[in-house]
């Protein structure tokens, strides 16, 4: 079957020249050939063997599937496997599994074409945790039957709380006892034990079952029913405990660190109550969870509707005590604290004793200057159950009765809003005392000379005594004046007409005259209005560019105190202004100057009241009862449907384009997060909610993307929830495969937010049950010829799709003497349907016979027949 073609050559062959040869093989039957072609070259000989091979193919595949550790979160994880071809004809593969782990295989079979590689897909849903390993058998054309093994490891979303030092896991953390006001603060490691990435976020829970916020745990029975009026308050326990960071993203494996601070605060009671007894215990419960995973909420659905509600909850909590005490400072002799009596430039002293009455925690104190009196010493530190002596000063600088208040500021560890990892000492609390002090002038006797008839500038009334060492003399000599208008009095008849600001100066004003005390106005006498002389000596008088430079260093300072004003009045309406800076106030203080106007809930608009809510600032921790109160507000509401698919408005387009914060996303429910159809039907529909619920104040965008086949008439799959509303999308499921279908599919929040929902169903076939598979006909005393050999047979559809049937009866050789009705039609679906069964007695009519119950696309059963004659 091999043919040679060649000219051999009859000379020698020069060097660089060459000698060609064919060979050409011709097969005759499917046989491997072996041959050779011996070659001889002057005295050598060289065998170059010929094969002759019939084409065949040649596959391999690889023997494992590796998809090492996934985490439990309802998503479908894909691999694929390689078989290559390194043959020269097509192969065929078939891939048949019955493993228990559900494994999507795509294709089962098909065709390998030669020098090529065909990839199979395989998916694993990872919607519980355990270990995978599963072996799947391809059939490989000419090479028999391969193993590959598929192995995983599906683990939980782990988070945990470790401790900073040991790096042990941390169950509770414990304060201890705090004043109120101060704070302090302890630092964690937050841990995510898990191979994949994890959003979470912290909610203090302060309605969980065992919390307490504020009760005196070491109180008397009936001190704590007294302080139930405590619990009925709305206490805002975000104030109290503070982590930061409250929401984060964690990679695989990673750590990070929080701060948690503790900061009691003392709530007002109802009733009036000793300050020094007033003692609060916290007992709360800090929950760090993944965004997104709170199914809780959609355990009650609204039509009734059986859905799975595993939320799949990825959370640790934390344990969180601590205690509140008051500062218990006692002073003696008392706060009141009286200097009597003492003159100018005496000085009075007081002593008093500062006790802490405080068994659990020291104070630091810090006394504030005050005018007249002194302390010593002015700051000071007492530990548990010390005192102190202060004393105290009064050293008046003027004549009069003084009533002081004396600030004494309690230093403590307080938390700075901006930086909560390091905590500044701050006043957190202050006492006051009132301190009161009379200063008395000491008695002088003034001495009086006559005078010799020269009037100074200063004298009594007649002129004739002057006191002496009463004082200095001031800089000025005083001059009366007044203005013109005022006294007309002897006026000269030409100076009637005078301006109004022209100033009068009285007789005894002359050695002010020689100085005036501005230049450039004008003095006349006080009766006759004659324009007075005044002086002006050049050698000590201003220049006219000294008093513009005066004036210019006047203005100057007058700016800057101007200036200097308004930024102290600029500071204090920032204080003033964060103070209020709430939701509630919005930066106005209350009650200043404002009424509130006479409104009715009939003024507003329907659809403009369904928005109307305070949003939950992103900058304060969740708490359970803040999410539950969103929630109901929002659950509450009628269920809206059919929604714009696509934002169209500009505050749509505004929200929609949002990216959301992790405590955002915690406040937006869409689930059920697995929904299981259960025992469903092929050729059926049913249909499950998919609810949703908006929590914010904002506009969102939900996109469903839908691969499988199954789901493809769910509908919409776009929606723009508005703000504060819930609805729910209708998830179709059909099928005509029976087995366990378990697909997720994806939805995104705005566009960029990805979430998962798990569908699981057990798809089965069409059928009807029998209520018995052998019917006994006996006869019936009293009754008619003819009828008394009749039954009936149940038939049962416990499938969510009707059921057709048609009976047909196995009579084999002989006729049948047994009927039934009706003998075809429909069985609803969870319904039931009686046939009735006759049998005709006669002569050769046979006692037994059977029918077969055949379903449409569905089972076939037989029932069997029996007539018992009874013979009297």
């Amino acid at each position: 079957q091999f043919k040679l073609i060649v000219e051999n050559p009859e000379k020698p062959v020069a060097s660089g020249l060459q000698v060609k040869a064919v060979v050409e093989y011709t097969p005759k039957r499917a046989e491997d050939l072996r041959d050779k072609l011996v070659l001889l070259v002057d005295d050598d000989r060289v065998d170059i063997p010929l094969l002759g091979l019939i084409p065949y193919c040649y596959l391999e595949i690889e023997s494992e599937i590796d998809f090492g550790d996934m985490v439990a979160n309802n998503k479908l994880i894909s691999k694929e496997i390689s078989i290559s071809n390194h043959g020269t004809t097509s192969g065929v593969f078939r891939v048949s599994y019955d493993g228990v782990v559900l494994v999507n295989i795509k294709p089962t079979r098909g065709v390998v074409k030669p020098k090529s590689v065909r990839k199979i897909k395989v998916d694993i849903c990872t919607d519980a945790p355990g270990v995978i390993k599963e072996m799947m058998k391809v059939e490989l054309e000419g090479r028999g039957c391969a193993e590959v093994w598929i192995k995983g490891v599906v683990v939980e979303q782990v988070l945990k709380v470790l401790g900073v030092s040991g790096g042990k896991e941390l169950k509770c953390i414990n304060f201890g006892p705090l004043y109120f006001g101060t704070s302090k603060t302890e630092q964690i490691n937050l841990y995510n034990e898990s191979p994949d990435c994890m959003d979470w976020v912290a909610v203090l829970e302060d309605n969980a079952i065992g919390g307490e916020m504020g009760t005196d745990l070491q109180g008397s029975t009936d001190a704590a029913l007294q302080d139930l009026s405590l619990k009925n308050k709305d206490l805002d326990v975000s104030t109290v405990i503070l982590c930061v960071p409250d929401q984060g993203t964690l990679l695989p494996y990673e750590k990070t660190l929080i701060t948690v601070c503790f900061s009691p605060k003392k709530f007002e009671r109802d009733f009036e109550v000793n300050d020094s007894s007033l003692i609060q215990d916290y007992v709360l419960f800090l929950r760090f969870e993944t965004v997104g995973k709170r199914g809780g909420c959609l355990q009650t659905l609204s039509d009734g509707a059986t859905a799975t509600t595993r939320s799949h909850s990825r959370h640790v909590d934390l344990a969180l005590m601590g205690s509140g005490f008051p500062v218990m400072l006692t002073f003696k002799p008392g706060t009141v604290i009286d200097f009597k009596e003492c003159y100018l430039g005496e000085q009075t002293q007081a002593v008093c004793t500062v006790k802490n009455e405080s068994e659990f925690l020291p104070v630091t104190f810090s006394f504030r200057k005050a005018a007249h009196f002194s302390i010593s010493p002015q700051r000071g530190k007492l530990k548990t159950k010390s005192e102190k002596e202060v004393t105290l000063s009064f050293s008046p600088r003027q004549i009069g009765t003084f009533e002081m208040k004396q600030i004494i500021d309690i230093i403590g560890a307080g938390v700075d809003k901006n930086n909560v990892d390091v905590l500044k000492t701050k006043s957190f609390h202050q006492i006051y005392l009132t301190l009161l002090g009379v200063c008395n002038a000491k008695r002088k006797s003034v001495l009086f000379a006559i005078n010799p008839g020269l009037t100074p500038l200063i004298s009594n009334a007649t002129g004739q005594f002057v006191a002496r060492g009463t004082g200095q003399l001031s800089d000025t000599a005083p001059v009366a004046i007044l203005k013109s208008a005022q006294t007309q009095i002897h006026t000269h008849r030409k100076n009637r007409n005078c301006k109004d600001d022209v100033l009068i100066a009285f007789p005894n004003d002359r050695a002010a005259s020689l100085r005036p005390s501005e230049w450039n106005k004008k003095y006349r006498t006080i009766f006759t209005k004659t324009e007075r002389y005044n002086y002006i000596d050049p050698d000590f008088a201003y220049t006219h560019s000294e008093r513009l430079l005066r004036e210019e260093c006047k203005k100057y300072y007058t700016e800057f105190v101007s200036r200097l004003r308004q930024r102290r009045l600029a500071k204090e309406a920032t204080r003033q202004f964060h103070i209020y800076n709430n939701p509630v106030n919005i930066g106005i203080k209350p009650a200043e100057g404002l009424k509130s106007p006479n409104i009715s809930i009939a003024d507003f608009p329907e659809e403009k009241l369904q928005h109307k809510m305070l949003p939950l600032d992103d900058s304060c921790m969740l708490t359970s009862r803040k999410l539950a109160a969103i929630v109901s507000k929002s659950t509450n509401k009628g269920v809206w449907s059919w929604f714009s698919p696509m934002p169209s408005s500009t505050q749509e387009k505004k929200d929609c384009s949002l990216t959301l914060t992790h405590k955002q996303l915690h406040q937006i429910f869409i689930g059920p997060s697995t929904i299981d159809f259960g025992e469903v039907c092929v050729y059926s529909t049913t249909t499950r909610e998919l609810h949703i619920i908006n929590n914010l104040s904002v506009h969102i965008w939900i996109q469903i993307e839908i691969e499988a086949e199954e789901l493809h008439e769910t509908s919409p799959l776009s929606q723009v929830v508005p703000p504060l509303t819930k609805t729910h999308i209708p998830v179709v499921f059909e099928t005509t495969t029976v087995g366990i279908f378990k697909k997720p599919f994806s939805y995104k929040i705005n566009n960029q937010h990805l979430g998962y929902v798990l569908i699981i169903a057990n798809a089965m076939p069409i059928e009807l049950q029998l209520s018995t598979r052998e019917l006994i006909l006996t006869p019936v005393p009293g009754c008619l010829a003819g009828t008394e050999f009749r039954r009936t047979v149940q038939l049962c559809n416990p499938r969510n799709y009707p059921a057709a049937f048609a009976w047909r009866p196995v009579t084999g050789d002989r006729k049948s003497a047994f009927t039934i009705k009706p003998t075809r039609g429909f069985v609803e679906a969870y319904s039931d349907l009686e046939c009735e069964v006759v049998w005709h007695p006669g002569f050769h009519s046979p006692e037994t016979g059977e029918f077969t119950l055949c379903v449409r696309k569905g089972n076939s059963i037989n029932l069997k027949c029996v007539a018992k004659v009874t013979i009297h």
